[in-house]
């Protein structure tokens, strides 16, 4: 459970599992399990457990994510403007390509272009589990760098649903969840050190957030934004101890049961002809094709033109493969789907196959490559 690549290895478990359970007898009693209202509802939004995955456990990997930015921002890849130059340019074109693909591949249906962004997300947990399975054939620098960019895409993914998947706003919920960001603004620069403060402030602008109509998981950012990163005289810090805390309840837990609570789709209704729909095929052109055409393509462009130099000891095949297991979006591309198409249960359903083909056909692809690249030196 300590090898790099477990985190990947139990979303794809789960994963597989939740397909499992979609296409067998007791589809009918797993669904109902998700989607039937709890006995007891704290609050209107969360009335199932779904929701509470979706909404609540999904704040939790949000807020690592948010972990992971500020410290690669502050003393991290992205901290040196040279050094985050080529994965923020390789990251961008990552996400506009898929975009640009699926929405070429749907012109005809404007019915689907709310879902432009599904094929635009890194799967962090898949991508660099694969990597990790390759071994010591690949640069430690390609390692580095496609961590970066899926930082930066991570970034990229919460900015889209804030921007583009919020519905009707509450103001004043709102101007409640400003006001508890405010708050934990000041204690940062008051120098409060405490986890807990940050914790029960955080789960208070979770709540407002919720209740504000922008998707809760916002929340999450906003709030690791604010946890202290300054290092004590033992070297540590807030935001360090709780991304150690947190860090394995996320790769164990909350990413794990979200894939099993949305990766179930039931291949025995979906047919050939659900295939073949517009939207799967979509979907997985952008994370195929899209994603490695934006991600190499940014690479060899930045350094034809000067801008910045490829990752150390990686040739071509390196980079290649690496833009291949960009292509796997699977845990946020599930979660934009759900965001996207709320109230069309059967467009999720046709997202959720080209979702799984474009991520299983990105990850066979840049394992092949890379398998074939030359080893790195020792």
């Amino acid at each position: 459970m300590r090898h790099e690549a477990a985190p990947g290895i139990v979303l794809l478990a789960c994963a597989a599992l939740a397909i499992g359970l979609a296409n067998s007898p007791v589809h009918h009693g797993f669904h109902a399990a998700l989607h039937n209202d709890l006995p007891i509802i704290v609050l209107p939004q969360l009335r199932n457990l779904h929701g509470w995955i979706n909404d609540g456990l999904m704040a939790i990997f949000f807020f690592v994510v948010g972990l992971e930015i500020k410290r690669e921002i502050v003393n991290g890849a992205l901290s040196d403007a040279r050094r985050r130059r080529l994965p923020v340019l390789a990251a961008v074109a990552g996400m506009a390509a898929p975009a640009l693909v699926f929405l070429a591949m749907s012109a005809s249906q404007p019915m689907l272009h709310r879902g432009w962004a599904i094929p635009a997300a890194t799967d962090i947990a898949f991508a660099m589990g694969v990597l990790a399975l390759i071994g010591r054939r690949v640069p430690a620098s390609i390692r580095l760098f496609l961590l970066t960019i899926a930082v930066v895409d991570d970034l990229g993914a919460v900015l889209v649903i804030a921007i583009f998947y919020t519905g009707g706003v509450a103001w004043g919920w709102l101007a409640a969840a400003l006001a508890i960001f405010a708050a934990m603004i000041l204690a940062n620069r008051a120098g409060a050190n405490r986890v807990s403060l940050y914790a029960i402030l955080g789960v208070a602008l979770w709540i407002c957030v919720l209740q504000s109509g922008v998707h809760a998981t916002v929340a999450g950012v906003l709030a690791a934004l604010c946890v202290p990163m300054k290092l004590d005289a033992r070297g540590d810090s807030p935001l360090l101890r709780l991304e150690h805390r947190l860090v394995p309840v996320n790769g164990f837990v909350v990413v794990p049961l979200f894939g099993l609570a949305n990766a179930g789709v039931d291949l025995r209704a979906a047919g050939l002809a659900a295939v073949m729909a517009p939207l799967p095929l979509a979907i997985a052109a952008g994370l195929f094709l899209g994603k490695q055409a934006g991600v190499l393509g940014a690479v060899l462009g930045a350094e034809r033109l000067g801008l910045a130099p490829r990752p150390t000891g990686a040739g071509l095949l390196h980079l290649w493969g690496m833009a291949l297991l960009c292509g796997i979006g699977f845990t946020m591309s599930l979660f934009i789907a759900a965001l996207a198409f709320p109230a069309d249960p059967a467009l999720v359903e046709e997202a959720k196959l080209g979702i799984l083909g474009g991520s299983l056909l990105s990850a066979l692809a840049g394992a092949a490559v890379l398998r074939l690249a030359p080893r790195a030196p020792a």
